[in-house]
């Protein structure tokens, strides 16, 4: 998915997190008035577009037609939409103590509350998704984003503090049903628990594919997140602790050894390189963006939607044009499961 004016934005954003809340909302004056470009995207929903230009400094002409455009119905949690958007309203509040903030985010986080599906779900974008949209949706971290802001808002810690105990208990609920529905969309493959699909089906739960490159599958992206957002959960259930050390042990097993992927230069290609993916003993560990449930295998494919086992076999298009492959889980393996495992399983170590 292409990013417009994300680049700054991400900085932006580092800003806001690492720096403190009154020299990003200095930033955000500096660089674009960010803040005050956040409400003017809101819609009436209560949620966000995505991809928009955060801090372009708009024109009469711009504030004009965003006004006139409040009663799209683009609001989406994809690539960090709304829940980003409710962080850093949030930290604007916090900041300046500007009431418009305040009933801003208030409004996303409605907004957030009314999307969830009865089964804890959260659909790529809302109201009235279509497609692949109306799946429940991991990819680029949609729902685990949702997840991981009603939980901060539900703990009540700023900049969340003014928030009133009623909308933190039903961010709470909120963030209960969603943890049941992570679980019982976890892949079991031979009475074994594996990963997560980037989508699944909001009414039986099973996998589901996408864009017709995007199939049906073992995420070995997204579940990285999911799993890390089930870490993070304090005193966990027998449940919670048996998803996370089926998915470690699924990445163990499903890693790929003896391989790294480079980007060669090719002048006869239209872009003037290529990616291929040549042998190295010495490589660390990849996983693919898509596993074959089941096999574990890599899924490579074009859009024309036939998987294919290496990414020499796929489009020149789709072989350049999207991320197939990555150190995903390294550090989940490395650092964050040894360290979990330490604090709550001491006596068992599913990948030893």
């Amino acid at each position: 998915m292409k990013l417009h004016g994300v680049r700054r934005w991400v900085v932006l954003w580092i800003a806001i997190t690492s720096i403190g809340a009154a020299t990003a909302v200095t930033l955000a004056g500096e660089d674009g008035n960010v803040a005050e470009n956040v409400l003017l995207y809101q819609r009436n929903s209560g949620g966000w577009p995505k991809n928009y230009d955060r801090d372009r400094e708009l024109t009469d002409a711009d504030k004009a037609r965003l006004l006139a455009d409040k009663e799209r119905g683009d609001s989406t949690f994809d690539n960090g939409a709304t829940h980003s958007e409710v962080r850093l309203l949030a930290r604007a509040y916090q900041a300046t103590g500007d009431e418009r903030f305040k009933r801003a985010l208030l409004r996303g986080v409605e907004f957030m509350l009314r999307a969830q599906y009865e089964n804890g779900g959260w659909a790529q974008s809302y109201p009235n998704p279509g497609g692949y949209s109306r799946h429940i949706t991991f990819n680029d971290g949609a729902m685990i984003g949702a997840m991981t802001t009603l939980r901060d808002i539900a703990g009540g810690t700023p900049p969340y503090d003014f928030v009133d105990r009623d909308l933190r208990a039903r961010a709470g609920v909120a963030v209960e049903k969603g943890i049941r529905c992570v679980l019982a969309c976890q892949i079991v493959v031979d009475g074994k628990r594996t990963a997560w699909c980037a989508q699944h089906d909001e009414e039986t739960l099973v996998p589901r594919k996408a864009r017709s490159y995007e199939l049906a599958s073992l995420s070995g992206g997204e579940s990285v997140g999911i799993v890390r957002f089930l870490m993070d959960i304090d005193q966990p259930g027998p449940e919670v602790i048996a998803a996370v050390e089926g998915a470690v042990a699924w990445f163990d097993a499903a890693k790929l050894q003896g391989i790294r992927q480079v980007t060669r230069e090719d002048k006869s290609q239209p872009r003037g390189m290529d990616k291929i993916v040549i042998p190295d003993p010495s490589a660390p560990p990849m996983w693919a963006r898509f596993h074959e449930i089941g096999t574990n295998r890599p899924i490579f494919c074009s859009r024309d939607g036939v998987p294919k086992r290496t990414l020499a076999e796929i489009s020149y298009e789709r072989r350049t044009g999207y991320s197939w492959l990555g150190y995903y889980a390294a550090d989940l393996l490395e650092k964050d499961y040894p360290a979990w495992r330490k604090k709550w399983t001491p006596d068992r170590n599913v990948i030893e």
